[in-house]
């Protein structure tokens, strides 16, 4: 039976490290997770909701394209003690500034720091048995099941510019000798790489571990799948196919499903092995998180295939009694090293959620959604094993939700005990006790867990995401505040008070 929740009741942030203002205005780092769980009790949240750190794909920004399941993102290391040259100094100073994050600046800053401070380690301590030296002999010997195959990906790849898929037939279809010589030919690259994960790995690995200390949990996401172009697929392509691809079908949402343009996984194939792609991943969320939520739940259980040649879309497997067999093997798998949560959102069969509450796994409550045709479900009743939301990376802020509510269900909302304060000429517009009345009202639910965006602990309009929307809106939300001044803004300090008051109240501790 997979981990689960049995911690009694708490409160968390979903916070994404991008989000965060390090000192000076600096991109959230891995170093800065000892502060954030500091100022993360001052509102009594014991939970640290994350986003994916995985390594995005070249040229994204979603933290949900991964080049890699297992490799961090190095644009989230701390380069504070390493020289600087003025023109990164002036580029970084720049992108401190900015309101929303410059992915690009950072990236190109703090690879070229990264970069000579590698030449010096290879210089002065490479093979020398230094200190740093033996340990990173051990990071690449603990992490040998996945950190070689990548770092040879991603070397390629920085060569190349283009998918595997495109790249010479050996290389593509993955011939011994020839992925022997191009180990020899880029050894220099490969050995950068790695010794850029050692170093994000090491500080991502003492910052949660202050974070443990201090009392708080951090909760990871595990994407549902990896993007074609990625380490992972090149590793195991035997274990895809690529005559299809992953997507939902149609839904309130989209008359036509949606298309993911992901790889389809060989479950059967997977199972046949062993399941080492599975057993990889979840070794590896297992040693970054305390907890993670399983990301598209529902497709473990059935994947919605929709093949290239446009011929009808079906799941696989097709039968019920397969699909939770096969959820339940998987979501075992998964849970061996670490608690897991299940994001169980848009059209999930009734055994599916049956499934996950006999294996104890906590299903995830979106408030606006938890209705009977429009009337709301009596959030004290909702299942002790689950996690109560008002919101998640991809929906609109509370308050654009509640002015765009019809009247008529506006008025069901305010039958609820939270909200009957509400009720008077004002009640359509968002404000401060609007905000309080909601906040009240996900802080009271039976949920053992409760997680609030930062963006509506705040009441604010800012989003994190618009699905099917690509641009620099997405993913680039962050406070205006640095750690340091979190704790004397007026709205941030207000909004800690409440939640912490909050807590209290509903004995979230």
């Amino acid at each position: 039976m997979p981990h689960h929740f049995s911690l009694g009741r708490r409160a968390g942030l979903l916070l994404p490290l991008w989000s965060v203002r390090g000192e000076g205005g600096d991109l959230g780092s891995y170093a800065d997770a000892g502060a954030v769980a500091r100022w993360l009790l001052s509102s009594r949240c014991t939970l640290w909701q994350l986003l994916p750190l995985n390594e995005v794909s070249p040229g994204q920004d979603s933290p949900y394209a991964a080049s890699s399941s297992c490799a961090l993102e190095p644009v989230y290391a701390d380069i504070g003690p390493l020289e600087l040259t003025d023109a990164e100094r002036s580029a970084l100073d720049a992108a401190r500034a900015d309101k929303r994050v410059d992915f690009t600046a950072f990236r190109r800053v703090k690879r070229s720091a990264l970069a000579r401070e590698f030449a010096r380690f290879r210089e002065r301590e490479l093979g020398k048995s230094s200190e740093t030296d033996r340990a990173l002999r051990r990071f690449r010997e603990e992490h040998r099941e996945w950190i070689e195959e990548w770092a040879l990906y991603r070397a390629l790849h920085d060569r190349r510019q283009k998918s595997w898929r495109d790249w010479e037939p050996e290389l593509r279809d993955r011939n011994p000798a020839a992925l022997e010589r191009a180990r020899g030919e880029l050894r220099g690259a490969i050995d950068e790489l790695i010794y850029v994960q050692f170093i994000a790995d090491e500080q991502w690995q003492r910052g949660r571990k202050e974070a443990n200390r201090q009392g708080v949990k951090v909760l990871g996401d595990l994407p549902f799948m990896v993007a074609e172009d990625s380490a992972d697929v090149w590793s195991f392509q035997h274990l895809f196919r690529f005559d299809a691809t992953v997507g939902v079908p149609p839904d309130a949402y989209s008359a036509e499903g949606q298309d993911w343009g992901l790889p389809v996984p060989r479950w059967d194939e997977m199972r046949a092995q062993g399941d080492p792609w599975l057993h990889m991943r979840a070794q590896r969320a297992a040693e970054l998180y305390d907890a993670y939520r399983v990301d598209h739940v529902v497709g473990l259980y059935r994947t919605y295939v929709r093949p290239i040649d446009k011929s009808a879309p079906y799941f696989v497997p097709a039968e019920e009694r397969q699909q939770r067999e096969q959820g339940e093997r998987i979501l075992t798998l998964l849970g061996e090293k670490a608690e897991v949560l299940a994001e169980d959102l848009g059209i999930v069969p009734d055994f599916v959620r049956q499934s996950l509450a006999e294996q104890e796994i906590p299903g995830t409550k979106v408030l606006r959604w938890e209705n009977d045709r429009g009337v709301p479900r009596d959030v004290r009743k909702f299942p002790h094993v689950s996690v109560t939301v008002t919101g998640t990376h991809d929906t609109e802020p509370l308050a654009i939700w509640w002015e765009a509510l019809p009247q008529w269900e506006r008025e069901q909302q305010l039958t609820q005990p939270a909200l009957r304060r509400l009720r008077g000429p004002e009640q359509h517009l968002f404000t401060a006790q609007t905000r309080s009345a909601l906040l009240e009202l996900a802080y009271s639910a039976a949920s053992d867990a409760l997680l609030t965006p930062i963006t509506d602990g705040l009441g604010w309009r800012d989003r994190m995401n618009i699905p099917g929307t690509v641009g620099s809106h997405n993913w680039t939300f962050r406070l205006p505040w640095t750690l340091t001044e979190l704790w004397n803004a007026p709205e941030a300090v207000a909004m800690a008070r409440e939640l912490a008051h909050l807590a209290e109240r509903y004995d979230r501790k």
